[in-house]
């Protein structure tokens, strides 16, 4: 079956205009309060039709990053981005700190299951080890700004989950199995586009790109005590390494 031009690559054209709107704000190329080039304009950049292009800012208004004003124009409503520092100590309420009046961080649910090849090899254990998933998601001010997912040993670490939930703080709870501190031991960041569940969880327009954090801690005598892959919103965070 022969794709149409508005699904060139696998993927829908709508969207990869309005990526390109998107990376043109995160790049710093439009700042909130500029007004987005006009209809005809973006149809020549992106050889599209105007309806195409008027999905793509449909999709970018509904996620509140723009907004048309009557007789106007359309504006860049939402360009601001959090900072969050990806360093030896990666910490959501440390790196965030002085940017938002709240965060928070929501227990999403928790698993036992077999190590995949990937995980064991992060956490230095045999493939197929029982290791403990938990999954979270974190906001500033109400906005959800982090969906992710973390493994550890369940030797290790069996009730990891039971005493996360207690008190709220993966710091807390290594400290309460004796690990006084820990660091980033690798940090790996990637992009891609958000899935069904990303993009409803983080309140997400359809297409919209994620930057992927995949990360491994370990404590003061270099043992991986953890693996996480975390997602966040690219046109909300920046990562600073």
């Amino acid at each position: 079956m022969t794709k149409s031009k508005d699904e060139l690559g696998g993927v829908a054209l709508w969207r990869r205009i309005a990526d390109g709107i998107r990376l043109d704000i995160i790049g710093g190329k439009l700042a909130s309060g500029d007004r987005l080039p006009t209809e005809a304009v973006l149809a020549t950049r992106f050889s599209a039709n105007r309806h195409t292009v008027r999905r793509a800012l449909a999709a970018l208004a509904d996620e509140g990053v723009v907004g048309a004003e009557q007789g106007r124009g359309t504006f860049v409503r939402s360009a601001r981005r959090l900072s969050y520092p990806i360093g030896k100590r990666t910490r959501f309420s440390e790196g965030l700190a002085g940017q938002a009046r709240t965060l928070t961080t929501q227990h999403l649910g928790n698993k036992l299951e077999n190590a995949s090849a990937a995980v064991a090899k992060a956490l230095d254990l045999t493939p197929g080890a029982k290791v403990v998933r938990i999954e979270g998601l974190s906001s500033a001010d109400g906005r959800p700004l982090s969906r992710a997912t973390t493994w550890l040993a369940y030797r290790q670490f069996p009730d990891f989950a039971e005493r996360v939930i207690a008190l709220h703080s993966f710091t807390a709870v290594f400290a309460s199995y004796g690990i006084a501190d820990y660091a980033r031991a690798t940090t790996r960041i990637s992009a891609r586009h958000a899935d069904v569940e990303e993009t409803k969880l983080l309140g997400l327009s359809a297409g919209a790109i994620l930057l992927v954090s995949e990360a491994i801690d370990a404590d003061s005598a270099g043992n991986p005590i953890s693996y996480a892959l975390s997602r966040f919103p690219a046109e909300r965070m920046e990562l600073v390494v």
